[in-house]
């Protein structure tokens, strides 16, 4: 074989392989983004940003706790909503309506959770100000 053919070969296999990567990324459902409203999300961006500069700027951030259920301790009363979002199966994520009262404290059970990595998200109102804050979790 001369030089010629080897680099014939070579094209041609490079040319099947990108042809193979291009035929399973078209025929892939996996290629979603994490949020499929991800146009309102980065319109939303500044308000978000917004609410976490305002969580460091006043040290509201809430100590998060899990064993066999989650716990959240806030600095003030706070009321607002949890997301728990799942990285490998959207289905599992959910929202849930969070008041911690006086206490300041607010529990979730977690039997009903998959175990494994979830991405918890807290947006709430606490005098009068707006928070959010996101924390990676497990739940064994």
């Amino acid at each position: 074989m001369n030089w010629g053919t080897k680099l014939v070969i070579g094209m041609a296999l490079f040319m099947s392989f990108i042809i193979t990567l291009a035929v399973l990324m078209i025929r892939s459902d996996s290629d979603d983004l994490v949020d499929t409203n991800y146009y309102e999300k980065g319109i939303e961006y500044d308000k978000d940003y917004a609410r976490k500069t305002q969580l460091i700027e006043d040290k509201a951030e809430p100590e998060i706790s899990v064993n066999d259920q989650l716990t959240i301790i806030f600095k003030n009363p706070a009321i607002g909503s949890i997301r728990f979002l799942h990285p490998s199966d959207k289905t599992k994520d959910s929202t849930m309506n969070i008041n911690s009262g006086v206490g300041n404290q607010v529990g979730f059970p977690l039997d009903s959770f998959r175990k494994g990595h979830w991405k918890v998200s807290l947006e709430w109102k606490s005098n009068g100000k707006s928070y959010m804050y996101d924390k990676n979790i497990i739940i064994n």
